[in-house]
């Protein structure tokens, strides 16, 4: 009996082994391919574009629907006295 158990633990162990090879190789394979790394774009600088692309798009949509839709003069929608008539007119429905 003593014999047959004998293989089986072996063969555990082997596999046990190979295990901590393929998990010691993706290990290292890791460390290769995320080393020393920069990266060519920071998030830092993903963020300030982001920001500033959000900034450009809210003015150009609001120009467009102030303009276009509205039928009035798209620069205007920049003047302060069209966001307090806006505001206004929000405030006084409800």
């Amino acid at each position: 009996m003593a014999q047959e158990q004998e293989p089986v633990t072996e063969k555990k162990q082997r596999y046990k082994e190979k295990e901590k090879m393929k998990a010691d190789s993706l290990r290292e394979e890791k460390k290769k391919s995320f080393g020393n790394k920069r990266r060519i774009f920071p998030i830092w600088l993903r963020l300030i574009v982001i920001l500033s692309l959000m900034v450009i798009l809210f003015a150009a949509g609001t120009m467009v629907g102030y303009g276009v839709l509205g039928g009035k003069e798209s620069k205007d929608v920049f003047k302060k006295e069209t966001w307090t008539h806006i505001v206004d007119l929000v405030k006084k429905e409800q």
